[in-house]
């Protein structure tokens, strides 16, 4: 146990509690410095309180830049009580023992988030209260640091506890947090200033996030796992508010991601129903009911149990529609009151608002985790390059319009992608297949399966398009979709035998049209 905490900094752009944990540290007798702001609204709560300048006997410069970048200051913080050595030489100096420091940081994520121009940015740099929190967490087994509002109970409940005093542990735990804060901090910092210059790829790149949730398991139950946020203001799982519903897990979380993105590439009305992060059923519709039955026949069988995207309001009769089956989750921009009437009977079932659609064209970065490394890489935030017809035959204006829905979805689904749709929905899916064949007939297959659930005899692939997300390497892919039913291929073109390939749509008399982009998805 250390000595009691008898001197105290406190400094803060976010002013959440400070007043009571003031107040409190007041009422333990200690001695309160403090900066700017932060000491004019303490003093104007009654709140005893001593200027860093009158402590530090110098003046605040610099329109305030320089203030507690003074020895006094990081003396009294980075001193060891108990070495000889530093006591006197804080002796000699005049320089006072600091025991707590609480700081927390210009706003600079904050003015970012904002749009606020170059120069604003710059200001809200924080330069002193990092060098602070620094000091006071490499010196925690004597002093204690405390970087978020949240923490002060806790520091309030152990000095109570303990005479004044804080725990080891407790000023590890904290330093701890304080590394975070600045390293996360430094992070913001550091892209931001890339991208002004321009550099796609600096030397060091960073990554930093907050925790939202922890969980009960990963993946799976012998996983730990928790969910980090990073601020990116993008509409999805990660900003969306849960109307109700169990807490959601890893793998809820992943393929609601999934979901959303996907159904956000559509300016129609659209549905995906999404299981194990791969599309079982995606429509465009006249109405969001409508889009959702269309996507929900295309797969019965593994809807159940799915998570469904919307990017228009949840209605109510849309709501109706969704609660006849099992649904894990349901992600919409907002969520009307007739559909929440109807969803609230399903205490379970998950539900989350987000308030807007994500930008499907907006740039970003995806990091992979590999071993001894990470792999980054831009958004794939395209679809088409440039459309070219092929074949001798051309697709008429409606089987190039699933053509490009088809592709659209293809994006979305585990590689080797196939899929097979017709009228404005897919009515078979192929997924991350290691032969592109067998996603074709496995496609093919669900296709059939599709249409025996509804009592039809007839391949719902027959008369369809398909899609592919990558190039047919030889003829046999798309020869094993031409047998199935397909009338109009799209794939991205590139292989050494296009010819072949082509040659093959050819002879079958189908159309075919090349993108001149793909979309693997590992």
């Amino acid at each position: 146990m250390s000595e009691p905490i008898r001197r105290a900094l406190l400094s803060v752009s976010d002013k959440t509690g400070i007043v009571e944990f003031a107040q409190f540290l007041a009422d333990q007798g200690v001695e309160i410095l403090s900066t700017g702001g932060t000491a004019k609204m303490l003093a104007d709560a009654g709140v005893p309180v001593t200027e860093v300048s009158q402590h530090t006997g110098f003046p605040e410069i610099m329109d305030g830049r320089v203030k507690t970048l003074q020895p006094a200051i990081h003396g009294g913080l980075l001193a060891v009580r108990d070495n000889a050595e530093h006591v006197k030489a804080m002796e000699e100096h005049d320089i006072h023992p600091i025991d707590l420091l609480c700081v927390n940081l210009y706003p600079f994520e904050e003015t970012l988030a904002k749009g606020a121009g170059y120069d604003e940015c710059v200001e809200n740099i924080d330069i002193g209260g990092p060098a602070m929190i620094r000091a006071a967490a490499k010196n925690h087994g004597d002093v204690t640091v405390v970087v978020e509002p949240e923490d002060y109970h806790r520091v309030m409940d152990e000095m109570s506890a303990h005479s004044g005093a804080t725990t080891l542990e407790t000023r590890k735990f904290l330093a701890q947090r304080a590394y975070a804060r600045t390293a996360a901090y430094d992070t913001a910092i550091s892209t931001w200033m890339a991208q002004q210059g321009a550099q796609e790829w600096p030397k060091r790149l960073s990554f930093a996030g907050e925790i939202k949730q922890t969980m009960r398991y990963g993946e799976n139950p012998h996983q730990a796992a928790a969910f980090y946020v990073n601020g990116d203001a993008r509409p999805g799982v990660a900003s969306a508010t849960q109307l109700q519903g169990k807490e959601l897990s890893y793998n809820n979380l992943n393929d609601t991601d999934a979901a959303f993105e996907l159904v956000a590439e559509f300016e129609d009305t659209a549905c995906a129903i999404i299981k194990h992060a791969n599309p079982c059923g995606v429509a465009l519709g006249n109405s969001l009911v409508d889009a959702y039955k269309k996507a929900y026949v295309c797969d019965t069988e593994s809807a159940f149990g799915g998570i469904v995207a919307l990017n228009r309001t949840l209605d109510g009769e849309t709501a109706e529609e969704i609660t006849k089956i099992f649904t894990e989750v349901i992600i919409a921009p907002n969520v009307d009151e007739d559909a929440l009437k109807i969803l609230s009977a399903k205490k379970n079932l998950r539900v989350l608002t987000t308030g807007a659609m994500p930008d499907p064209k907006s740039c970003g970065l995806t990091v992979k985790m590999l071993a001894g490394g990470l792999l980054v890489q831009g958004r794939d935030n395209a679809i088409f390059d440039d459309l070219k017809v092929v074949t001798e035959k051309a697709p008429t204006d409606e089987q190039l319009t699933d053509m490009k829905f088809a592709y659209t979805v293809g994006k979305h689904i585990k590689s080797n992608a196939i899929v097979y749709c017709k009228d404005g929905r897919t009515v078979g899916v192929g997924a991350g297949q290691m032969s592109r064949v067998n996603s074709c007939r496995i496609a093919a297959f669900r296709a059939e399966q599709a249409a025996k659930a509804q009592g039809e005899d007839q391949s719902w692939a027959i008369g369809s398009v398909v899609a592919s997300d990558a190039f047919f390497p030889f003829a046999d892919g798309l020869l094993e979709a031409v047998e199935a039913g397909a009338v109009a291929a799209i794939q991205p073109g590139g292989s050494m035998r296009d010819e072949e390939v082509i040659e093959a749509a050819n002879k079958a008399g189908i159309a075919m049209v090349f993108t001149g982009m793909r979309h693997f998805r590992h």
